[in-house]
C-alpha cells in the first residue's frame, strides 16, 4: 500500500459513520428476515443482508489498510 494518502479527520469520520449505518441496516434485514413468514421478503431480506455484511467488511478492510500506512509516530512541525 506504497503510496497511499492517509485519510482526514472527515474522511474517518465519514467512514465511521457509514458502518454505523451499515450495521444498523444488518440489525434491521435480520429482524424482518426472522419475523416474516412470507418466504419472497425473508429471501429479500437475508439477500440484503448479505449486501450490507460485505459494505460493512469493504468498509473495515478500508481501516485497516490505512492503518498500516499510517505512521506510528506523530509527527512534529
Amino acid at each position: 500500500m506504497q503510496g497511499m494518502q492517509p485519510l482526514t479527520g472527515k474522511e474517518m469520520e465519514y467512514i465511521v459513520d457509514s458502518m454505523s449505518n451499515e450495521e444498523l441496516l444488518l440489525k434491521q434485514c435480520a429482524a424482518a428476515s426472522a419475523v416474516t413468514i412470507n418466504p419472497t421478503i425473508k429471501q429479500a431480506c437475508e439477500s440484503e443482508l448479505a449486501v450490507h455484511e460485505q459494505h460493512l467488511n469493504t468498509l473495515m478492510n478500508l481501516l485497516k489498510q490505512h492503518q498500516q500506512s499510517a505512521p506510528q509516530q506523530p509527527t512534529m512541525h
